[in-house]
């Protein structure tokens, strides 16, 4: 091998190396999902201090993934629940924005001065009033006001995987923390930017979601 071709073939390994470097250790968060054989045999557990959500058939999982929980001030309720409402499309009652003389300003529902629109909650599992699962950030510690975040490639799944009744177990641990969410990957992107107000406060923004799922999925 020539000398040329030794310095060209070290340099594209360095390059190699350097890039490999600085990429993230995963770029795309996106679990996969399974059709479970007994719709009724499906179950969620959820665990708060992994911050781990196991949608199981049996001891056969059909979605894990991660998931964001409350704060200490405003806590995920624990205990065994059941799905009680599921809504595609859901807005906040509690956090949005006000829209007044061409101004969206984001506000909490009661300090509205203009028409309020509720931020945007997709794919909304409801399992005790006023608490539910929905697509939102998934950050490495708690952050929700006691909703249940899921990320927005898996948020889809998990509402197209549960029904009403479904039961759910919320507890500080659960089994499935020491075989399925060992050393699980989570998220890198949760800090990551919202999209403008003006599209958060649109039905465009629900039509979007809706063409992305199929597009995925189909």
């Amino acid at each position: 091998m020539s000398m040329l071709k030794k310095i060209t073939l070290l340099m594209l390994v360095v390059v190699s190396l350097f890039l490999s470097a600085c990429a993230p250790f995963y770029h795309l968060y996106d679990q996969p999902a399974y059709q479970p054989h007994d719709p009724s045999d499906v179950r969620v557990d959820v665990s708060l201090e992994r911050q781990m959500v196991y949608v199981m058939e049996g001891k056969c999982p059909l979605l894990v993934t991660a998931c964001c929980v409350g704060i200490p001030s405003k806590p995920t309720p624990k205990g065994n629940f059941k799905v009680t409402r599921k809504e595609r499309n859901k807005r906040s009652g509690s956090y949005g924005f006000s829209l007044l003389g061409g101004r969206i300003t984001a506000v909490q529902a009661a300090e509205a001065s203009g028409h309020y629109v509720g931020y945007p909650m997709p794919y909304w599992v409801e399992f005790a009033p006023g608490y539910g699962f929905h697509q939102g950030w998934v950050w490495p510690v708690p952050r929700s006001h006691g909703c249940i975040r899921l990320h927005a490639n898996d948020a889809g799944k998990f509402f197209e995987l549960v029904r009403l009744g479904t039961p759910i177990h919320i507890a500080n641990s659960q089994p499935e923390d020491h075989t399925l969410g060992a050393q699980f990957r989570r998220p890198n992107d949760y800090n990551s930017p919202d999209q403008p107000a003006s599209l958060l406060v649109s039905p465009t923004y629900f039509e979007q979601l809706k063409k992305v799922f199929l597009q995925k999925n189909h």
